[in-house]
Order: structure tokens, then C-alpha cells, then sequence
């Protein structure tokens, strides 16, 4: 199922900057880790700047067992979080994220605008990977993908918008149906699509986010993005 858009006229003419910004970032990163699969230093790459739960949990306990160096290596490696959020495992995994963020993303950013919904999308998906930490903390493999902060896009998106049809194309070999689907359908759907996202994958050595629940701790951002528009009253 592929959504393409929403029937959600609004009065504005804001363009989508931050949704442009975030996705043109994702593809130029998505092309720079296809250099490095192509030299041989993607699996480097990746474990450097993705996010990894057991280097954060250990450098934590060493911190608050009383070294005090040991918070440096916490702050750094939290940084990863961010950076893993902007890197892809596989060509389905950034094609369906940046679908969920073109098609759900362009109209809350026009609802609450585009540097409010840049904080969103980053803070979101910051407690996200919090929540990847807390759900597998000895997990040594990389967690790389947009995937918490996309689901809080969505969640944010069923919060404001319950009741909205969801323009779709259901793929059916050589042909493409339209249909309109409610927007609660890809809550569903957002899970089912975790599980496709070893298509097309990159080859990283040691590979990538593993099913489990670290990886599946992201649908925690469905609850993050409501619980978002909520507190924020929008």
C-alpha cells in the first residue's frame, strides 16, 4: 500500500521547506553510504554514526559509577542517535520513509510550521532512539533509519487528523489501483512495513537494525507525535 496524499485543503501557501530540507538530506547521505558500499567503508561509516545501545548504556554506567570521562563518551555517542536518523539500511527502508514524510509531513508542517516541525521531527526522533536504548540495551548492531521519527510524523498526523482518506495505490504486479484508505489504516500499516525493509538492502558487514525490540521500540513515536500535538495544544 502507498500513500500519495491527503484531501486536506488548507488556506496557506507555505511551502513544505523543512520536508524538502529532510528529505533532499536523507538521498545525499543515501548516495554517500553507496560510495562508501562501493570502496568497502560503509560498515565503518555505520558503525561510527549509527546508533549502537550498548556503547551508550556501558559509557552510562561507567559514568555513574564515578568516572567522570566517561560522560564525554556518553555525550558523543548520543549524537549518534541523531545521525542514525538521516542514515538508510536498505533502499525500501528510505523509499518508504520519505513517502511516509512526503505524504503525512507536508501538511502538519503547514499546520505548525517549518521550524517547529524540524524541532518535532528531531526531538521525536531523539526520545525514539532513548526508547531503542531502554527496550535492548546490550544490543551491539547498529540501529540506523528515520523510522521513530517518521512514526511520530504519522502518530501526530491520526491525532490532528483522525477522520482524513488517505489517497493509496494498491500495487497489484503490473497494475495500480486507486483507492482511499482512512489515515488510522497506516498505523497498521506502518508496522507491517518494518518487516519489508530488508528489501534492496545495502551491504554492510555485520548488517543492520535486527528485528527485535530495539528496532520495533520506534513505534513508540507514534505515541510521542500525539502525545506532541497534545501537550503543544495544535
Amino acid at each position: 500500500m502507498i500513500p500519495i496524499g491527503d484531501k486536506i485543503f488548507l488556506l496557506t501557501n507555505k511551502k513544505p521547506l523543512a520536508v524538502w530540507f529532510l528529505i533532499g538530506i536523507n538521498i545525499a547521505l543515501l548516495l554517500w553510504q553507496i560510495k562508501l558500499e562501493i570502496s568497502g567503508e560503509l560498515a565503518t561509516f555505520v558503525n561510527t554514526w549509527g546508533l549502537i545501545p550498548e556503547q551508550i548504556s556501558t559509557a552510562f554506567s561507567n559514568a555513574i559509577a564515578g568516572n567522570p570521562a566517561a560522560w564525554l563518551i556518553v555525550f558523543w555517542r548520543c549524537l549518534s542517535i541523531f545521525s542514525a536518523m538521516f542514515l538508510h539500511g536498505s533502499y525500501s527502508q528510505i523509499l518508504g520513509n520519505l513517502i511516509f514524510l512526503w505524504v503525512f509531513g507536508n501538511t502538519l508542517e503547514k499546520i505548525i510550521g517549518s521550524s517547529h516541525f524540524l524541532l518535532f521531527y528531531l526531538f521525536c526522533g531523539f526520545l525514539t532512539g532513548i526508547a531503542q536504548i531502554f527496550t535492548e540495551p546490550s544490543l551491539t548492531v547498529p540501529l540506523i533509519g528515520a523510522n521513530g521519527a517518521i512514526a511520530s510524523v504519522l502518530g501526530a498526523y491520526i491525532y490532528k487528523f483522525p477522520k482524513v482518506k488517505i489517497d493509496s495505490i494498491l500495487p497489484l504486479v503490473i497494475l495500480y489501483i486507486p483507492i482511499e484508505l482512512p489515515a488510522f489504516f497506516y498505523l497498521f500499516w506502518w508496522f507491517v512495513q518494518q518487516l519489508l525493509y530488508g528489501i534492496g538492502s545495502l551491504n554492510i558487514p555485520g548488517g543492520v537494525n535486527p528485528i527485535g525490540g530495539g528496532f520495533l521500540a520506534q513505534g513508540v513515536g507514534l505515541l510521542i507525535g500525539a502525545a506532541w500535538m497534545l501537550i503543544m495544544r495544535i
